[in-house]
């Protein structure tokens, strides 16, 4: 060992030429600067712990003076003759600083902030849809409508329903928070409010069981009965499908509809009992006019095939297959120009004045999935063949396990149905669905 009495120009002028040289201090036991081939000098300490060598790097040379460097090292050697292990120390220091740093982290962190990655986490495991609902949520509003006010005022749209908590840092998301954020908004109806409600319960419980959240979380936050108690009850819609009487004036004011895509997707949406986004998102591919079948996303099985009754062949037949600004073709049976991905995304507009041209009482789109359900009952269709071609989770332990129709026998009970509501509508039926017309009647 080179053993000297470290200086300052000492130190500076120490080099390497080879892998790593040591120049060691007469002053301070097991104090050394350490040089590398690439200009590198750092002070070191080393010692015998029960009988092993250990080594400590103290720090860069350029930040450290020789006097500081040489305290260090005394009370490292210290620590040794005590039986301390300096590495082990260091450790703990640098885990209990770290431990200080996260938990000044988790008191700092917003709701905003989990929110964002609470997203982000999900997104992989929901549909395009429920990701859009969930961002809408958390808007901050003040953006133009796309349909603006009669008086010519401008009208802007409002913040989305969790928008005020965001600021809120997430300790402090508790069970009186979101029971007085409830109480505030409820002004938006008890549906909407019901609605961010249950997202920000399903967000609370996330938050709860990840490490860089939960300790700043209260669990309880939606789940006390102070709060269960201020959510509104939203009861079961009522007038909001269409009755008999009214498929006559319906079919007349849809089939009126300039836009062949919109009229065919709301007729569409009435005889398959679709959910109005599993329809929205029907492709080309998913459509076998062979086998007359068609299969659409579904929310609950991910996906499912169901008939493709004889009216609805004929409207999809007809719709236009668009291509892209690139020319490649748009994948979409219910596909728009004017649509940022080019699939259609709001036919409400259409529907409304459809209805108000109709002299009809307001019925929403899911309106429609209601109305097949009901307008079923007159052709004496099975329940459960209903709900499996409207994707309903099934209920009974025979549907679960036991029961698997095919999609023939689907075929026979949704041709009748769609005959049926054809009939009271007075259009012209396809051969197939008078055939089907005729086995009803008898």
């Amino acid at each position: 060992m080179n053993r000297i009495k470290l200086t300052a120009g000492r130190v500076r002028e120490f080099t390497s030429d080879k892998g790593q040289a040591f120049l060691w201090d007469t002053e301070a036991p097991g104090l050394a600067v350490r040089a590398t081939v690439n200009g590198a000098r750092a002070f070191v300490f080393q010692g015998k712990l029960n009988g092993q060598a250990i080594r400590v790097t103290l720090g860069d040379a350029r930040a450290w003076g020789i006097d500081q460097a040489r305290d260090e090292a005394r009370r490292l050697h210290t620590l040794i003759d005590q039986g301390i292990d300096p590495r082990e120390q260091k450790r703990e220091r640098a885990a209990a600083h770290e431990a200080r740093r996260e938990e000044a982290h988790r008191h700092e962190v917003t709701v905003g902030d989990a929110w964002a990655a609470y997203l982000e986490a999900r997104k992989a495991k929901w549909s395009a849809r429920h990701l859009w609902n969930h961002e809408a949520l958390a808007k901050p509003g003040g953006e133009p409508r796309t349909r603006g006010r009669r008086t010519g005022e401008p009208a802007l749209t409002m913040p989305g329903p969790i928008f005020p908590l965001l600021a809120l840092k997430l300790s402090a998301l508790d069970a009186d928070t979101v029971s007085a954020w409830l109480e505030k908004e409820t002004k938006r109806g008890p549906g909407q409010t019901a609605q961010a409600y249950r997202a920000l319960r399903a967000f609370v419980g996330w938050c709860a069981e990840h490490k860089e959240y939960g300790p700043s979380t209260h669990s309880d936050a939606c789940t006390a009965k102070a709060v269960r108690e201020t959510v509104p009850t939203v009861g079961a819609k009522k007038n909001d499908s269409l009755q008999r009487d009214m498929l006559r004036p319906w079919f007349e004011a849809v089939r009126r509809i300039r836009n062949p895509v919109i009229a065919g997707y709301l007729q569409a949406l009435l005889l398959t009992g679709a959910r109005r986004e599993e329809l929205a998102g029907l492709t080309w591919e998913g459509l076998d006019f062979q086998w007359k079948s068609l299969t659409i996303h579904d929310k609950v099985a991910g996906e499912r095939t169901i008939p493709l009754t004889p009216y609805v062949a004929s409207l999809l037949a007809t719709l236009p297959r668009r291509k892209d600004k690139e020319g490649k073709p748009l994948p979409w049976v219910f596909s728009s120009p004017t649509a940022a991905n080019g699939r259609l995304a709001e036919p409400r507009i259409q529907h409304v004045k459809a209805l108000q041209a109709a002299g009809l009482p307001h019925v929403s789109l899911h309106g429609l999935r209601r109305s097949f359900d009901s307008l079923s009952e007159w052709v004496e269709c099975p329940v459960g063949i209903v709900a499996q071609v409207m994707g309903h989770k099934p209920s009974a332990l025979a549907e679960k396990h036991y029961r698997e129709r095919p999609l023939d026998l689907l075929r026979m009970w949704h041709t009748k149905i769609e005959a049926w509501i054809l009939e009271q509508a007075g259009i012209e039926q396809p051969e197939e669905i008078a055939s089907g017309l005729r086995l009803v009647k008898a």
